[in-house]
């Protein structure tokens, strides 16, 4: 598990990062939980749902936010309750 994440959150973040194609994982892995950690550290928290969110749709291209919606509503992510448009 993540240090400093929550359970659930960690979980789907890896669910979500094997989605990714293979050439930008990594760098993508790392750029996104980097940006979650920041948010939550500067809330003074744990890593939350919320917080991966935000940290994909920040670090995501837009061009690619359609596709990552999808990927976010198979496993159940509700992203629209943090604020982003369906």
């Amino acid at each position: 598990m993540r240090a400093g994440w929550d359970k659930t959150a960690a979980e789907k973040f890896e669910q979500m990062v094997a989605k990714v194609p293979v050439f930008l994982r990594a760098t993508a892995e790392k750029k996104i939980s980097q940006k979650a950690e920041s948010i939550a550290k500067n809330a003074g928290r744990q890593v939350t749902e919320g917080d991966m969110v935000e940290a994909f749709f920040a670090e995501t291209p837009f061009g690619f936010h359609g596709p990552m919606k999808s990927d976010m509503q198979e496993l159940g992510i509700d992203y629209a309750k943090y604020g982003y448009e369906k």
